[in-house]
């Protein structure tokens, strides 16, 4: 497989973990090219996601550097021999390249957490609901990024077709849940297609009421996708235009707790469903 200029997400993760593997074997990038007859600039660009591997050299570099981990090995060989093109691939020449790494991160995730604060949780937006996101936006897009941008953030909902029939947890705000983004018509809609998601048996939805005051993690948008193994769990931040990708030991435990604490004080997915119905008939 050819360098590629332009890693995906999951191509930097797959180079990212075999870093970690190399590192934890104590070697450098000279004693590793040594023990698998190749140069040091072979494993840097592997490393960093640019040099393709086969899922025969994935095994060969956790053999040598003595990693016992079989799940994770077996994680990351999948990985690599994974080449098949999702529906993304079609907008890397039309958006920035987050918005297909993050829709990639989701199909192949087992499973999805989201906490959302002030907008519906992308997954599950309408396309009246992300017009109007996306019209907000400033400066304003031109005509083919608008249209690209919509029909991306509309085909996101297919993550819960992915290999792994992903489970769905999400965690939203009640400002979510009324502030009228496109006017009541589009509002009203949203919070009907929202309440139609929860007849889904992969979907769980809890609301965090204005009456629960001050919580971790309610200054952003986080998306925990659930890898194959712990160790492949990965975070996006929704911070910047880009968004961020963490997967750190520490940044991912911290953001477990925060989703289990915000799922401690938001309604049940019962009285969710309640508050959503009442907001709607309000409408």
């Amino acid at each position: 497989m050819p360098p590629r200029s332009n890693p995906t997400a999951r191509q930097q993760r797959l180079g990212a973990e075999l870093r970690k593997l190399r590192e934890d074997a104590g070697l450098s990038t000279e004693q590793a090219a040594a023990l698998l007859n190749t140069k040091r600039t072979v494993i840097t660009s592997t490393e960093a996601g640019r040099h393709g591997v086969s899922p025969e050299r994935v095994q060969r570099m956790a053999l040598r550097y003595e990693c016992t981990d079989q799940a994770l090995v077996d994680a990351l060989v999948a990985m690599c021999g994974d080449r098949t093109s999702g529906w993304w691939e079609e907008y890397r020449d039309l958006l920035p390249a987050s918005f297909s790494d993050i829709a990639e991160l989701e199909w192949h995730a087992r499973g999805l957490r989201v906490s959302t604060m002030t907008h519906m949780p992308g997954q599950l937006q309408t396309e009246a609901y992300a017009r109007a996101l996306f019209r907000a936006a400033i400066p304003s897009l031109p005509s083919e990024e608008f249209e690209a941008r919509v029909a991306h953030r509309v085909q996101r909902r297919r993550a819960f077709d992915g290999p792994e029939v992903s489970a769905y947890t999400v965690i939203i705000h009640e400002a979510a849940l009324r502030i009228e983004v496109g006017g009541l018509t589009v509002l009203r809609d949203q919070l009907g297609h929202l309440m139609a998601a929860t007849d889904r048996e992969n979907v769980t939805i809890q609301a965090i009421p204005f009456s629960a005051g001050a919580f971790p993690g309610s200054g952003q948008a986080i998306l925990y996708a659930v890898g194959q193994v712990p160790a492949l769990d990965t975070v996006q931040l929704d911070r910047t235009m880009a968004g961020e990708f963490l997967y750190s030991g520490s940044h991912l435990c911290k953001y477990r707790l925060q989703l289990d604490e915000m799922q401690r004080i938001a309604l049940s997915p019962e009285k969710t469903l309640d508050l959503m119905h009442t907001i709607s008939r309000s409408l």
